[in-house]
């Protein structure tokens, strides 16, 4: 029989006789057990050694083994690593499976694998976030391969495949010690109890999952492995009903450790339990177990390692304490559990001395042994004697022998484990009496726990039953991989050859068949001198030439080696008799059994004389550890308790087998990824010794050994359809495929072409990928010389229009220059032309102006002189005019100069005052204060100056004029030109001494302005100074207002957004509690249907309505409202079912008083009758008007008479039914006695007479509407006396009011023969009517004859029960017939009155007109005689609604149980129910009937429950209660009269408020069924939407050839091609849109609409988010780009409804984000930091979830780097957020119910007949 890796490399040769350079492949190492090189060299046949390069850049020379020639392996592609199923690798080796692993674990932190049908394990050493409720919910209900691989996975396909065939499951977990077997186990458990609950209220998943801390207490311990290592194996079975909910549970243990009681190695623990007790020992109830440190005990400090780090024993026990309450273990059983497991402790302490060498004692008075006697309730003496010593019993005597000190000791220790053995299986079957329930058991799934292989350097007893257990199981393994296999190949048909896989049937015969190991190990056990040493020469001499699979250690011949499956492991022998006798002294039993503490004698009270086979005292071999379980459905004789350790596991394997074989099992290897328990650390040393012994290379074998690569044909084409030209593409695809495959691979022993699948060989899928990749890197090399190309053309052509664009404009700027050239030259010329001609000109004229100035010279010097003369007399004149201005400025300039020495002096005083003063800062500002008004002065008096100086000026200038007007009065007088040219010179000198004086006062105002100047600047710079520092106050000022006004606002906004967050999360935890309300009331109300259900099934009979029935508003639920016609039947028999004598006597007397008002109310209507006859036999035109008048008068007292009778007719009647009814419940007279049909007769008379009363009292109305109208057509005018009246007809001369009159007598006539006829025909009616009647007596009197002979024909008592049942049945029918009668009267009086009001409506139009045109003034007096010519006018509908008591029901009925939400949402007004409720309930609330108000809306409130109820899942009946209720809710708060809800009303709606009661809670209670409503609703949409999201968001691929499909192994995934069925982005789509105009033809309010469309974005994009996180397959670049384009759909499905502000966008944020995610680079530092701003919807764990599933789906992609993704780690630590990895796709936003009054007016409202409503009544 071949190996594994000898096989795969021989198939490796011939596939691959040659191996190109760069090929990639796997070579043999000592430390990494494979490394990874790359060939430098081609290989080629007959080469002896490789050249190789590793991966550090090492070159090496690898040679060939020469005998075989062997490759190594090659290498899968990049694309193909860190897959989710081991089996889609193309190249299927050892290397290439422990390499993925590695990949998958330490890069993606990935723990779980498949391989196949097998689930890869790895402990992480770490908690990880994935084992929450969230991720439960995401497996539960989806396929083994559509998600990645987990325990949830395995355990949601055994459920699956336990419901769907009806086949037992199991799910066998197995590893080494610390692989995480019990975590997964444990896993798998809760994912039961999770996803099915309980068949009943005992709530027993919660029950198996508190089974857990239980057996880890007494069944696991800390090893230098593993800090919770179990130490026994168990199958635990998990029942379920017929409807998959868990009904109980059983456990099955195998191989407890009992020698882990009395010894542990170091670093190494005993049992949890016992450091649990010695942790609480400080606790009241634990003083009398005497117990202490965990140091102190013997049993306990062994291993030097008395606690775990992270471990708080004391909170342990108290979980095991609360876990055995739950499984019904009450704390006085508690208390002894822990008494007997405080007394192992002391026991253990219990010190043996030696007395001699042959004897050994106990020292009197021992403080342990005391403690352990005292808890267990035996002598001291006693004990102390037979720990001592041992009986010996011979045939006729019995000894007893001491023992010797090691001999006591080891019998002490065997006692010890005993005892522990003895409590753990008591434990273990009380457990499964808490887990076993009453109902039946339908299937069940088991889960084993079990160890692995185990090897280590002295292997045992303990090690041999391990391994032997995993021989069976590895068979059985191997057994159903191949039959799997085989199935496969066989359901597809295709050609295929045995597989010759390992079979281990050899090694398991070595050890269990007849002369086997154990066989003779029993036998030696048998032998009374048998030892160790003999029982190893029987098995060489038997074994070691027959057996290949056992061998002979060279250096020992006290061991034995086997061939295991897993590897070769050597035993030795020392201690395996001992171990597998398992004994203990009979004595220390004995004493136990005479225990005073019950429970210990009930653990030993089956307990037999001492199981040594020999009756030999145990020897030194004290520390035996395996227990097994006795089977309880055997008979525990005596024999049973001889068999050996090793013949007892035998059978209870064989039983597991057996129970394994009838189920399908399913697998999870756990594997141990490194000894020092270190978080994502691989040795692939300990991994590869693990893989290779729990048979996952076994698999692995198997499956490359036949077709591991499986395609679809449909994955098969999108994935390699590149490799196809247009040609080969065919309608056909699997032709297509097969086409394309016989092209590429030439071989066709190297794939099948099955049904539905193509089969490929190993390393086939490689070499199509390699082919897929070349054919895309030469596309991606075309299109890169394409665009190459594209970009250089198309730079070379934008170089060269740039150069044509220089050349153009530098040929433009040329000629445009060329042009400037020439016009300038041309304008040049032009300028030279006209310069000479102006130079020629300019010539000519001077010459002509010289001799033409001679002529005026004289005149010139005549100008000169007289200009001379007038400057000479104007320059006297100034001087004079200056010379005066000097001295007024002068005194005025004395005076300034006199008030400013004045103030100058005041100044220096005030300096002298004011220096050193304190308040200086005052001071210089009230200076700088006077210095601005002193400035201002000065401004002032300078602008005046100015002033004056312009004034002196224009006088100046007037002056001038003035002295030129007299320069002619000069010339004359130029006698006097000396002496003013005398005064002239005095006043120069004048002026020069005034000049003088000027120029002094100028320098010494210049001196006293630069003074002031310099004092001012100084004030400026302090007044600058301070206003800086004012300036920089105020700035602070400001800067701490704002900062402080900021802070505030933040303050604020975050208490505003705290609020509201404490808002939202008051209202969702309100609406939580409401949806558990409702919960609970489906469930109230559904075991009361179960209860209601079994008492008529245990009560057979009839209904009998409780006497105590009363019409109280708790009668109206819908829990006691049945159908009318029941409701009527069951009045019936309620009738019948008797009345007594009295009840008879009153009744007839009531119906003798009816009878005679009947009876004088008949005559009165035949006297009237008569009277209205006689009237109209009179002529009306010879009737004179006031006769007339008197008629109607009559005939109006007439009409109300009867009307008012008629309304105490009916009144009678209905309390006589009411009467009836009501009697009849409680008495029980005689059913058909005379009285009774009298009574019936009577009735039906009465109701007979009153249908004729009202048809009298119609047709008198009609009449009196005809004489009206006869009336108005016929009087002109209305008279009170005769005389008057025929003068008027006298009057009547005209022809044409002859022919008016005579016309309406014709009409008068024609209207009373047609109600003539109408009466006539009517009476014909009824007598048909009467005549059918009459009829149907005699077809009754003669059945009842007929009855009467059957009946008299029977015994006596037979016919008293005929006859009542036939009086039953005929009542009954009589009742139905009357209700008819009734209901068929209602109608008819409606639709007259109807008739009446509209004819009354057109009789006072008509009135009223003729009375405006026809009456005189002097007419107007006589009006009131006139009463019946004024209609009387109904009230206006004011928008209410009336209804009968007893209508109730009907109206519940009509308008909420049987109302079809589809016809009303399309036909009629949107919210109409709610519009006619409210209108009832205005009139209750009108008429202040507070019952009927409470009664309405309890009925309408339990009605839309019961309806909702029945039909929860129809979306469109929910979303139009949904609807109705809100706009109900909308009315009450309209109309409550609130003024806040009346602020949009209309004076009209304002009239119609509510006006008696307060309805606000019932707004609360309407408000909470809104929200109940809302939510059922959310769950109908997710229950609709689940299916599709996944499908339509992710799988489907909307953008076509973006993304390929990878291999994907055996577990395939659900295709992304849209198949038939297969959802799209479409279907959502389209979904949405049905649900969005479903509720806008329902009338939702538009702000609700928009809350459950964000409610809707929200599961799609939680879901799809969820999805994403849990699928490695999706994490791609391509896949990102459908997300983001389906993203974008959904947003324009918004934009085009209208919602893009009700938040739904923002909902799929962080569905946005994880595509982005996917897309964006993965490489650089900026890149991490650009991630980390992007992704602030993500969740740290989300995003580095994304980050290490990303996987290429193409070679071109690269996979994201570990040290990127500690990046990203490293720069989101700050972030606070929960560590919750899936969204919460129940979560449901809280809902609002914003008012939106409506403006329909309620008196507008009309209810159509389809609502079948016409027995409500418009107010």
């Amino acid at each position: 029989m071949s190996c594994p890796v000898t096989v795969t490399c021989l198939y490796l040769t011939i596939v691959f006789p040659s191996v190109s350079q760069c090929a990639r492949v796997w070579i043999p190492d000592a430390e990494e057990v494979w490394k990874s090189a790359e060939l430098t060299k081609d290989y080629k046949n007959g080469d002896a050694s490789l050249l190789l390069m590793l991966e550090d850049g090492t070159n090496i020379e690898h040679k060939l083994d020469p005998k075989t020639k062997n490759l190594p392996y090659l290498r899968n592609p990049d694309i193909l690593v860190g897959e989710n199923d081991l089996t889609a690798l193309s190249y299927l080796h050892e290397p290439a499976v422990l390499h993925n692993l590695k990949v998958r674990f330490i890069d993606s932190k990935l723990i779980y694998t498949y391989c196949g049908i097998v689930l890869v394990a790895i402990n992480p050493y770490e908690t990880l976030p994935i084992y929450g409720t969230d991720i439960i919910n995401a497996y539960s209900g989806q396929n083994m391969g559509d998600m990645d691989p987990h325990i949830f996975a395995v355990a949601e396909e055994a459920y699956k495949q336990m419901a769907r065939d009806e086949r037992n499951q199991s799910i066998i977990v197995s590893g080494e010690s610390g692989a995480g077997k019990t975590v997964s186990a444990k896993y798998a458990m809760r994912y039961f109890a999770t996803v099915s609950g309980s068949a009943s209220e005992a709530n027993v998943e919660e029950k198996v999952l508190a089974s857990n801390p239980i057996m880890e207490a007494i069944g696991n311990a800390k090893t230098t492995r593993n800090d919770n290592s179990s130490r026994f194996g168990k199958y635990i079975e998990i029942g379920f009903d017929n409807r998959y909910r868990i009904i109980g549970a059983n456990m099955r243990t195998y191989l407890l450790e009992k020698s882990r009681v009395v010894f542990q190695a170091d670093e190494e623990r005993n049992y949890h339990i016992f450091y649990q007790l010695c942790a609480s020992s400080h606790l009241p109830e634990f003083k009398t177990l005497k117990l202490s440190n965990a140091n102190d005990f013997l049993y306990t400090r062994q291993g030097r390692s008395p606690v775990i780090d992270g471990v708080d024993d004391t909170k342990e026990l108290c979980t095991t304490r609360n876990a055995f309450t739950l499984l019904g273990i009450n704390e006085s059983y508690q208390m002894g559990l822990f008494q007997v497991l405080a007394a192992i402790l002391h026991l253990g302490n219990v010190e043996i001395k030696d007395r001699d060498s042959d004897s050994s004692l106990i020292p009197p008075n021992n403080r342990h042994l005391t403690a352990f006697c005292d808890l267990v309730g035996v002598t001291y003496q006693d004990m102390a004697q037979w720990l001592c010593h041992r009986k010996l019993k011979t045939a006729t005597e019995t000894y007893i022998k001491p023992l010797p000190r090691l001999q006591a000791t080891n019998a002490r220790d065997a006692l010890s484990k005993h005892i522990y053995a003895k409590l753990f299986n008591w434990i273990v079957e009380h457990v499964n009496k808490a887990l076993i329930t009453n109902v039946k058991q339908h299937s069940f799934i088991g889960v084993l726990d079990i160890y692995g292989f185990e090897t280590f350097e002295i292997n045992s007893f303990e090690q041999f039953c391990i391994n032997y257990a995993n021989e069976k199981l590895q068979q059985q393994f191997n057994m159903h991989v191949f039959k799997l296999e085989q199935e496969e190949y066989m359901k597809e048909q295709i050609p295929w050859t045995l597989i010759d896989f390992y079979d281990n049937q050899p090694c398991i015969n070595l050890i269990e068949a007849k002369m086997g190991i154990l066989d003779l190990l029993d036998e030696e056990c048998k032998m009374p001198k048998g030892t160790d040493d003999s029982w190893a020469q029987k098995l060489y001499n038997t074994h070691l030439k027959t057996c290949s699979l056992f061998e002979k250690p060279r250096m020992s011949n006290r061991a034995f080696i086997i061939q295991h499956f897993a590897d070769k492991v050597e035993y030795q022998c020392e201690g395996f008799l001992e171990k597998n006798k398992d004994t203990v002294n009979e004595e220390q039993i004995n004493v136990l059994k005479a225990s005073k503490f019950d429970l210990l004698v009930e653990l030993f009270q089956d307990e037999e004389k001492a199981t040594s086979p020999t009756g030999q005292v145990p020897g030194t071999g004290g520390r035996t550890r395996l227990s097994i379980k006795p089977d309880k459905g055997r008979d525990k004789s005596s024999k049973e308790h001889k068999k050996t350790v090793g013949c007892q596991f035998r059978n209870s394997l064989q039983m597991l087998m057996e129970t394994l074989n009838a189920t399908t099992p399913h697998y999870v290897r756990c594997i141990k990824p490194n000894d020092f328990k270190l978080a994502f650390s691989f040795d692939p040393k300990r991994a590869v010794q693990q893989l290779r012994a729990c048979g996952v290379l076994e698999t692995i074998r198997i499956s490359a050994a036949g077709f591991p690569s499986r395609w679809t044909y449909q994955e098969f084409f999108s994935r390699y359809r590149v490799l196809m030209k247009q040609k080969d593409v065919l309608p056909d695809k699997k032709l297509t495929c097969k086409n394309v495959l016989e092209k590429l691979v030439q071989d066709q022993d190297k794939y099948q072409f099955g049904k539905t699948k193509i089969f490929f060989r190993a390393g086939q899928v490689a070499y199509l990928e390699k082919l897929r990749a070349d054919k895309l890197r030469a596309a991606c090399i075309r299109i890169q010389k394409t665009i190459r190309c594209w970009l250089a053309r198309k730079k070379y052509l934008r170089k060269r229009s740039a150069a044509i664009t220089i050349q153009r404009f530098t040929r433009g700027y040329q000629a445009r220059c060329l042009a400037k050239f020439m016009r300038r030259t041309q304008a040049a010329t032009i300028i030279q032309k006209y310069q000479r001609m102006y130079v020629e000109r300019k010539r000519y004229r001077q010459k002509h102006t010289s001799h033409i100035s001679l002529q005026n010279k004289y005149m010139i010097i005549q100008k000169h002189i007289r200009g001379w003369l007038a400057r000479c007399w104007y320059k006297r004149c100034l001087y004079s005019i200056v010379y005066l201005q000097c001295c007024i400025r002068r005194m005025r300039a004395r005076r300034e100069l006199k008030k400013l020495k004045i103030e100058a002096r005041s100044v220096e005083h005030f300096k002298k005052l004011n220096k050193g003063m304190e308040n200086k800062i005052m001071q210089l500002q009230r200076k700088i204060d006077e210095q601005n008004k002193e400035n201002r002065s000065i401004s002032e008096r300078l602008i005046g100056l100015e002033n004056s100086y312009s004034t002196e000026s224009e006088r100046m200038r007037s002056e001038l004029s003035r002295l030129r007007g007299v320069e002619e009065d000069a010339k004359n007088k130029s006698n006097q030109v000396v002496s003013l040219q005398d005064e002239l010179e005095r006043l120069r000198k004048e002026l020069s001494a005034t000049q003088q004086e000027k120029k002094t006062i100028e320098d010494w105002a210049q001196t006293y302005r630069d003074e002031m100047e310099k004092m001012v600047s100084e004030l400026k710079d302090q007044n600058g100074m301070l206003k800086t520092e004012k300036d920089d106050l105020n700035r602070l000022i400001q800067e701490q207002s704002q900062q402080m006004t900021e802070k505030m606002a933040r303050a604020i906004a975050e208490e505003t957004q705290q609020l509201e967050t404490d808002l939202n999360e008051e209202r969702s935890r309100y609406q939580n509690l409401l949806t558990e309300h409702l919960r609970l009331e489906e469930k109230y109300d559904d075991l009361k249907e179960e209860m209601a259900l079994s008492s008529n099934v245990s009560k057979p009979g009839h209904r009998r309505t409780d006497s105590t029935h009363s019409s109280n508003e708790s009668e109206y639920t819908y829990n006691s409202e049945y159908a009318e016609l029941e409701e009527g039947s069951r009045a019936a028999e309620d009738v019948t079912r008797g009345i007594d004598t009295s009840l008879t006597l009153k009744l007839q007397k009531r119906l003798t008083e009816l009878e005679q008002e009947k009876q004088s109310l008949r005559n009165e209507l035949e006297n009237k009758e008569e009277q209205f006859q006689r009237t109209r036999n009179v002529k009306i035109p010879n009737r004179p008007p006031f006769i007339v008048t008197i008629t109607l008068s009559v005939f109006t007292s007439q009409r109300q008479e009867l009307e008012s009778e008629n309304k105490k007719l009916k009144h009678d009647l209905a309390e006589m039914r009411q009467s009836l009814l009501g009697d009849a419940a409680t008495g029980a007279g005689a059913p058909g006695s005379p009285a009774y049909k009298v009574l019936l007769d009577q009735l039906n008379a009465s109701c007979e007479e009153l249908e004729v009363r009202k048809e009298e009292v119609l047709i008198l109305r009609s009449q009196l509407v005809s004489q009206k109208e006869a009336m108005h057509h016929k009087v002109k005018t209305t008279m009170t006396e005769p005389s008057v009246f025929v003068e008027d007809v006298s009057k009547l001369k005209d022809a044409d009011e002859l022919k008016q009159a005579y016309i309406g007598l014709k009409d008068t006539n024609r209207l009373l023969e047609h109600q003539l006829q109408t009466q006539r025909r009517s009476y014909d009616n009824e007598v048909e009517a009467l005549r059918g009647e009459l009829q149907n007596v005699k077809e009754e009197n003669n059945r009842q004859q007929q009855l009467l002979a059957q009946n008299l024909q029977l015994p006596p008592e037979a016919r008293i029960e005929a006859s009542l049942q036939h009086e039953i049945t005929r009542l009954t029918n009589e009742n139905l017939d009357l209700m008819e009668q009734l209901e068929k009267q209602d109608r008819t009086i409606r639709k007259l009155k109807k008739q009446l009001k509209v004819y009354s409506k057109r009789i006072g139009e008509m009135g009223a007109g003729q009375t405006e045109g026809q009456t005189s003034p002097g007419q107007m007096v006589d009006e009131p005689i006139h009463p019946v010519n004024i209609p009387r006018r109904e009230k206006d509908f004011q928008g209410m609604l009336e209804y009968k008591k007893e209508d109730e029901l009907k109206l519940v009925k009509n308008l909420i149980l049987e109302l079809k939400p589809r016809g009303v949402a399309v036909n009629l007004i949107p919210g109409l129910p709610a519009y006619i409720l409210f209108m009832c309930l205005r009139h209750a609330d009108y008429v202040n009937d507070d019952q009927k108000v409470r009664t309405l809306l309890t009925s309408t409130i339990n009605s839309i429950k019961k309806i909702l109820k029945k039909r929860g899942d129809d979306f469109e009946t929910v979303s139009f209660w949904l609807a109705n209720t809100c706009r109900f809710l909308h009315c009450l708060k309209q109309y409550s009269g609130d003024e806040a809800f009346m602020k949009h009303n209309t004076s009209r709606q304002n009239e119609h408020s509510l006006s008696n009661f307060d309805l606000a809670e019932y707004r609360q209670v309407i408000s909470d069924l809104a929200i109940q409503i809302y939510q059922q609703l959310i769950k109908c949409m997710e229950n609709i939407l689940q299916p599709m999201i996944v499908s339509g968001m992710l799988e489907h691929e909307t953008i076509q050839g973006v993304s390929g499909v990878k291999p994907t192994g055996l577990r395939k995934r659900t295709s992304s091609i849209a198949d038939e069925g297969t959802y799209t982005l479409d279907s959502i789509l389209r979904q949405l849109s049905a649900f969005h105009s479903t509720m806008c033809q329902h009338g939702t309010d538009p702000e609700l609409i928009k809350q459950v469309v964000k409610q809707q974005f929200y599961i799609i994009g939680a879901v799809t988010l969820n999805n994403l996180l849990l699928r490695k397959d999706m994490c791609s670049w391509s896949k990102g780009m459908q997300i983001r384009y389906n993203v974008s759909q959904l947003e324009e499905w918004l934009r085009d409804k209208g919602l893009m502000t009700c938040g739904a966008k923002e909902t799929l944020e962080p569905l946005i984000q994880a595509a982005q995610l996917l897309q964006v680079k993965k490489k650089t530092d900026e890149d991490a930091e650009a991630i980390c701003s992007m992704c602030q919807a993500l969740t740290t764990a989300q995003i580095v979830k994304v980050l290490n599933l990303y996987t290429p789906v193409n070679e071109f992609e690269e996979r994201v780097s570990v040290a990127f993704i500690r990046t990203i780690q490293t720069r989101l630590r700050d972030r606070c957020e929960s560590p919750q990895l899936l969204m919460d796709t129940k979560m449901i936003y809280p809902v609002t119910f914003p008012f939106n009054p409506s403006s329909l007016a309620l008196e507008t409202i009309q209810i159509p007949s389809s609502l079948n409503l016409g027995f409500l009544t418009r107010v």
